[in-house]
């Protein structure tokens, strides 16, 4: 008789219901292909869908199998796109989620399902990945666990975390590559068009300034910044329009944004470039002029640095494609 593995879809209050029928049919491909490699003696993936009735009481509400008898492997936590519902109302899945680990069960969270896993106590310590927005407010409500949003896919062994909200399925070719094997996820990711070489979501990362630190003075330097597009500025002249000396404004810039000045003015002009990469179709070299680089090589290497990605290879991906280059 052939193996089993279940995997469990957590849909606590709130959970994209797209995700659990996009990982559901994801699923269904993988063992459709995995069964046409009749001597390779592969498992299937048997899939439920879980959710709590009126008592808080979690149980299954779909089954993909539901005749088979299955051995538990992996429970994911969604996304969720609106908030998240208040602590009290997930405990319920959050013991859940805590019992099913002790039994040895691999949990994993796409995008907001990583504050479920974080609720459970089960990733002080641990690394893992979030939607890129959400780092911050993670890394502050559940200090002990090590954030890297710039990670697409975490896999820690028995806690695999997956960064945005559409990351459901860079999840789920990594499950099927564990449970199915390289040539299963590889040909399930043709199947459905989806890239497998995906690792990183830095290069979807949006610079939103920190403007609402109630100091007024570090807030006038921030929008003259914005005027200017951060270019042609140096610490002097920042300080003088704060009205502050060198010292002061640098510690309370950096207090009051989170970053050094150069740090901030770099994160400016990065997104400035990355503006004129996606929508012109101006040469690198114009647009590090443009956003106040002499050197552009100085200006590909802090890109690359910043971005994840080389300016040409950030126009190939995000650029209009009727402008070339791409």
């Amino acid at each position: 008789m052939k193996t089993m593995l279940e995997i469990g879809l957590l849909l606590y209050p709130g959970a994209q219901l797209a995700a659990a029928h996009g990982l559901s049919d994801l699923f269904a491909v993988a063992n459709r292909l995995a069964a046409e490699h009749t001597d390779a003696d592969l498992p299937a993936l048997r899939v439920r869908h879980w959710s709590a009735n009126a008592d808080g009481e979690i149980r299954c509400t779909w089954d993909s199998h539901p005749d088979a008898e299955s051995r538990p492997a992996v429970v994911i936590a969604l996304p969720c796109i609106g908030a998240l519902p208040p602590a009290e109302t997930l405990q319920p899945f959050v013991d859940w989620l805590s019992l099913r680990h002790a039994a040895g069960v691999t949990l994993c969270s796409v995008c907001a399902g990583a504050f479920v896993l974080a609720q459970t106590g089960l990733l002080a310590g641990r690394p893992l990945t979030t939607h890129w927005s959400l780092a911050k407010e993670l890394g502050e409500r559940y200090p002990e666990v090590k954030v890297d949003a710039d990670k697409l896919v975490v896999d820690d062994g028995d806690i695999i975390t997956a960064g945005g909200v559409m990351a459901w399925t860079d999840l789920g070719l990594t499950l099927v590559d564990r449970l199915l094997g390289p040539t299963i996820a590889a040909n399930t990711a043709s199947f459905l068009a989806l890239d497998l070489t995906r690792h990183s979501q830095q290069y979807f990362r949006r610079f939103t300034p920190r403007l609402t630190h109630g100091d007024e003075a570090v807030l006038k330097v921030q929008r003259w910044l914005q005027r200017q597009d951060a270019r042609q500025v140096s610490l002097p002249a920042m300080a003088a329009e704060a009205g502050l000396g060198e010292r002061t404004f640098l510690r309370r810039f950096q207090q009051a944004t989170g970053l050094r000045p150069t740090e901030y003015c770099q994160q400016l002009r990065a997104a400035k470039a990355r503006e004129l990469l996606e929508l012109t179709n101006r040469s690198v070299d114009q647009i590090a002029w443009e956003v106040g680089y002499q050197d552009p090589a100085a200006f590909r290497k802090v890109f690359n640095r910043m971005v994840g990605l080389s300016p040409t290879d950030y126009r190939r991906r995000f650029g209009r494609r009727s402008l070339g280059e791409g």
